[in-house]
């Protein structure tokens, strides 16, 4: 890594959130869900996650993510993802969430 690393790493923004609503996605190209992400102090927000192979609707509701929270809006079909939620690719299909192991206040920033 650069001399910069940390400066870059410093500029995202990355927070803590709850999904408050979960959605079939059928017009996704892959399989996807809408979701509706409760990030504290800014607000609730949409974002498109291809979670369908490990996990239902009912699993993911409730369940605290990691989002990157300024990588700017992407249309994805007819729906607006303004936050990124985070996850590991398992295998060609599956994601595993990236998630705290502790509830924390939506909203709060990854230090």
């Amino acid at each position: 890594m650069g001399t910069n690393s940390k400066d870059v790493f410093a500029q995202l923004d990355i927070r803590v959130g709850t999904i408050c609503r979960a959605e079939a996605f059928p017009e996704a190209r892959k399989p996807a869900y809408k979701l509706w992400v409760d990030l504290g102090e800014l607000g609730i927000k949409q974002s498109s996650a291809q979670l369908t192979g490990l996990y239902s609707i009912d699993d993911l509701l409730g369940t605290q993510v990691i989002c990157v929270c300024n990588l700017g809006i992407r249309q994805v079909g007819p729906f607006r993802s303004e936050v990124l939620v985070t996850g590991f690719q398992l295998n060609d299909s599956d994601v595993v969430l990236a998630r705290p192991d502790r509830v924390i206040s939506n909203g709060t920033r990854l230090s």
